[in-house]
């Protein structure tokens, strides 16, 4: 969720993304907005039956694959993908012991943060070798991969009716559950593996290229709506601080 968000200007000088500041902030809202909604429903035992699916399976989609797109698209103006990356995994593993601690709810294996560090992680790798994808083609490629592999976790492989059900004893295999692949026990509060999530976060990685090829357009370095560019600033921070606040809030603790 965090990166510099940094592009050269004209005269050489960095400058802030405007644009992903504003649209990582609208979505951190509406993801503190959702998590409201799961703790007053599922954890305080408010009705709200209107949060449910489908409706709960398009917010959550709509937080989560923005968050890894323009995670990838800024991924290409990060000074050290790996320190990131890095940086990443850290959170993720004190996010699993805090929730495990807490026993508030399912502890949060190979969640959002695991996600964004695993995904950086093969950015930079992939940076490395010199075969990081951009471009549009390549954007819409991947786009159409993770659209195929999305049913992976829950043991599909395809989009809709043409999809096929992958052979059980994949399953079986423990241990596989942070590529996307959990075997038998396997539970998480916040599962995000690395396939089919990787594909979104490099379509974004592969347009982030193309734009800093071309350079970005002055509206979307001068995109600027405080509150929202604010949020998508600290990113990271609101997450890991709004779960506890909004326990807190609903009377959960």
């Amino acid at each position: 969720m965090q990166s510099s968000g940094f592009a050269k200007g004209s005269k050489g000088q960095r400058r802030r993304i405007g644009i992903f500041d504003a649209v990582r902030g609208f979505s951190v809202i509406s993801m503190v907005l959702f998590h409201l909604c799961y703790d007053l429903r599922f954890l305080a035992g408010v009705d709200l039956p209107w949060f449910a699916p489908p409706l709960q399976d398009i917010w959550r989609a709509s937080i989560s694959w923005t968050f890894l797109f323009v995670a990838g698209c800024m991924c290409t103006l990060s000074r050290s993908n790996l320190r990131r990356g890095l940086t990443y995994g850290a959170v993720a593993l004190a996010i699993y012991a805090v929730t495990a601690l807490a026993a508030v709810d399912t502890p949060i294996s190979f969640g959002i943060i695991y996600c964004m560090s695993a995904c950086t992680l093969v950015a930079w790798a992939l940076g490395k070798a010199k075969c990081l994808p951009r471009g549009p083609i390549a954007a819409s490629a991947l786009f159409v991969c993770f659209l195929l592999a999305l049913g992976i976790p829950s043991g599909t492989i395809g989009i809709g009716p043409l999809s096929v059900a992958l052979p059980h004893a994949i399953y079986s295999v423990p241990g596989l559950a942070w590529l996307g692949i959990p075997g038998p026990g396997f539970s998480s509060g916040d599962y995000y593996p690395l396939i089919p999530f990787v594909f979104m976060y490099l379509a974004g990685a592969s347009m982030g290229a193309w734009f800093k090829e071309r350079g970005y357009s002055e509206w979307a370095i001068n995109a600027n709506v405080p509150p929202l560019n604010f949020v998508g600033r600290h990113a990271l921070l609101v997450y890991v601080i709004h779960q506890p606040v909004l326990l807190l809030l609903t009377g959960v603790v």
